[in-house]
């Protein structure tokens, strides 16, 4: 059986829990959770209890993210972590070349060698902040066609979201295993270990590495209780462990590698990192079908500000103001009179980094494709391009259903700067400016 096949298999059927931001609580093996008090004595069966926390002790009950880890061996028991390579991965503050208010799209990044597992292809794209101070995010594009043997993963610098554009990925946790398929994305909270295994031959996507507050699903207000992305769609893993080295064989070493301050890190160990027979808490990896997103949308005039299409928000100090906004635009019905229906022309204090993952988006054309992705930062003029203006000033304003695309978009309060790896790309498209050229003048004095 090849290692698809394996991953193939092993993927079918899994258990979850669902529920977004709840505390959860799972065994692998029965007895393993201790009752009543989170670190005895002794832990239950000869395990040892660990605390992981995502935020600071101290921070108010609502916003604190903390799970207990029931293992085998305790984290602390490891050797230690030397530089490694960062290939094309990279971390805030990103200083190698300007910010750049032009408008940029690139193609899909080109596929890589045999044998790059997701580690080794992920590229940066660009990002703001300082991963230091714990603040902005980081645009990383992925392309695969081996899985992460021996190796497992972990990022101190920030959570990441993972978007799947081409081909399955299975997501061995430490808290359990996760399928995450296009039209997926798989939240994996910061300092969470994780090896990602292929579920078809050769994979690609995108990453948004979060370095501020910890995603949560945005305030409804006057949208009322229900509407956007539902808690309950949310699947976290069960209680699963593996003992000795990856793939339980003890005889075999393990390659962990930690992302810290933008550097990668690496250390040999002589078990698997992912041995927790059970854990409780709230600080703990999810998938969410972007599919089950309940749209919102007008029902008279006008198209909405984007921000109505928003799955998850990492807050800032500053109500409103997001670190970083992850939206999508999901299939649904444009039925406004008199309106415009794609998304209009305009400048924004926010910058947009905006991907698709499965055919057409409604405002290009022609250019846009699955696997690639355009950058608007602040105040950068964009909206649907010449052919799309043409066609969407003319249409008959019929009901209509827009189902033939997956898009979405990274928003984030400061500019992106754009790597030197990624304003040399060759899938760097020269023309982006062209597709506004030709927009004509209509009015008459």
């Amino acid at each position: 059986m090849t290692t698809i096949e394996q991953a193939r298999k092993t993927a079918e059927g899994l258990d979850h829990l669902s529920g977004f931001g709840n505390e959860h609580s799972s065994e692998a093996v029965p007895g393993a959770l201790p009752i009543g008090r989170n670190s005895p004595q002794r832990a239950p069966l000869g395990l040892y209890a660990e605390q992981l926390s995502g935020t600071a002790f101290t921070e108010p009950r609502a916003h604190n993210r903390r799970s207990w880890l029931y293992r085998i061996r305790p984290s602390a028991a490891h050797p230690r972590f030397v530089r490694t390579g960062n290939g094309a991965l990279s971390g805030a503050p990103f200083t190698d070349s300007a910010p750049d208010p032009n408008r940029l799209r690139w193609g899909p990044l080109p596929d890589p060698p045999a044998g790059t597992d997701f580690l080794d292809g992920l590229w940066t794209l660009g990002g703001n902040g300082d991963a230091a101070q714990r603040t902005g995010m980081a645009v990383h594009l992925y392309a695969a066609n081996s899985p992460m043997t021996d190796r497992v993963f972990s990022d101190a610098d920030g959570e990441l979201l993972i978007v799947p554009e081409r081909g399955g990925l299975l997501l061995r946790t430490e808290f359990g295993l996760l399928r995450a398929d296009p039209g997926h994305v798989a939240l994996i909270p910061r300092g969470v270990r994780f090896r990602v295994e292929l579920l078809d031959e050769s994979v690609r996507g995108y990453v948004c590495e979060n370095y501020g507050r910890p995603f949560v699903l945005p305030d409804l207000g006057p949208i009322g209780a229900n509407g956007l992305a539902n808690a309950r769609d949310f699947l976290a893993p069960v209680a699963a462990y593996e003992d000795g080295g990856a793939g339980g064989d003890a005889d075999r070493p393990v390659e962990v590698v930690n992302k810290f301050c933008g550097n990668l890190w690496r250390a040999e160990y002589d078990h698997s990192p992912l041995d927790v027979v059970a854990w409780h808490g709230n600080h703990l990896p999810y998938v969410y079908d972007l599919h089950r997103f309940n749209v919102l949308g007008s029902i008279s005039y006008d198209h909405p500000d984007p921000s109505i299409f928003t799955v998850l928000t990492s807050p800032s100090d500053t109500p409103g103001l997001a670190g970083v906004d992850f939206v999508v635009f999901a299939p649904r019905w444009l039925v406004g009179e008199d309106t415009f229906r794609p998304p209009y022309f305009h400048r924004n204090v926010m910058s947009e980094y905006m991907g698709l993952i499965e055919g057409a988006y409604d405002a290009k054309a022609e250019g846009f494709v699955p696997g690639g992705g355009s950058l608007h930062n602040m105040m950068s003029a964009h909206g649907p391009d010449r052919e799309t203006f043409d066609r969407a000033s003319t249409a008959e304003l019929k009901p209509q259903k827009v189902d033939n695309g997956l898009a979405f978009m990274f928003e984030t309060r400061w500019p992106v700067t754009a790597t030197a790896q990624a304003m040399a790309a060759g899938h760097l498209q020269s023309g982006y400016d062209d597709v506004w050229q030709g927009l004509e003048r209509h009015f008459r004095s």
